[in-house]
């Protein structure tokens, strides 16, 4: 994705950083990064790692909440994050965290970090969002892919791409045995990656082959 949709030495904002991967990636691919996370311990254990590997370009983490931080990060080349799936796993207890929050106050919390993201990218730039769709309590589909497009639509990023990012898929049979036999609940095997292109996509590609 790095190489794909961003120019050499440019810059990354991931408005849900979680751990240190993208971030050492990117510093290993020469890009700077700027990440931001609620959670001070993941903070310092991303940075930990990174100076264990010493990637070419130190990645930045920042500790706080996106909505806020946002407004403080630099302007960027390339939106990329994996933002949380609501509720389907709790990273905290902090009601700023969007993992703690019922779903319609997530979703209308995740757009709104959305805007702020589209507003940071620079003219003629690309955002990738790696999302997948989760069930509810009641064991449907919450249409979170359909919902992370809206979002940057509204914001005035145009869906660009859509490609399918394969999880694990041999065990698949043995993982949701129970869960077919009692609901015909299928095993999901893969997410989307999203790519949204903010301005003119033949200038937006022109940086990334400069």
């Amino acid at each position: 994705v790095y190489k794909w949709f961003s120019p050499n030495n440019g810059q990354i904002v991931d408005p849900f950083a979680g751990g240190s991967v993208r971030g050492i990636v990117a510093g290993m691919l020469g890009r700077n990064y700027w990440g931001c996370d609620l959670r001070q311990e993941q903070i310092d254990a991303n940075n930990k790692q990174a100076l264990e590997i010493e990637p070419e370009v130190m990645p930045q983490w920042v500790c706080g909440d996106s909505m806020n931080e946002i407004e403080n990060a630099p302007d960027a080349d390339l939106i990329f994050s994996c933002p949380p799936y609501g509720d389907l796993e709790k990273y905290s207890d902090d009601p700023k965290d969007l993992s703690a929050m019922d779903f319609h106050a997530f979703i209308a919390a995740y757009k709104r970090i959305i805007l702020r993201c589209v507003k940071k990218m620079k003219p003629d730039s690309f955002a990738c969002f790696v999302v997948g769709d989760f069930r509810d309590k009641k064991g449907f589909y919450r249409n979170f892919v359909s919902e992370t497009i809206d979002g940057f639509e509204q914001a005035g990023a145009k869906l660009y791409n859509d490609a399918v990012l394969l999880t694990p898929i041999g065990s698949a049979a043995m993982r949701i045995t129970k869960q077919f036999e009692a609901g015909r609940k299928m095993a999901k095997t893969h997410q989307n990656v999203l790519v949204f292109c903010k301005g003119d996509w033949r200038k937006a590609t022109a940086k990334c082959n400069a």
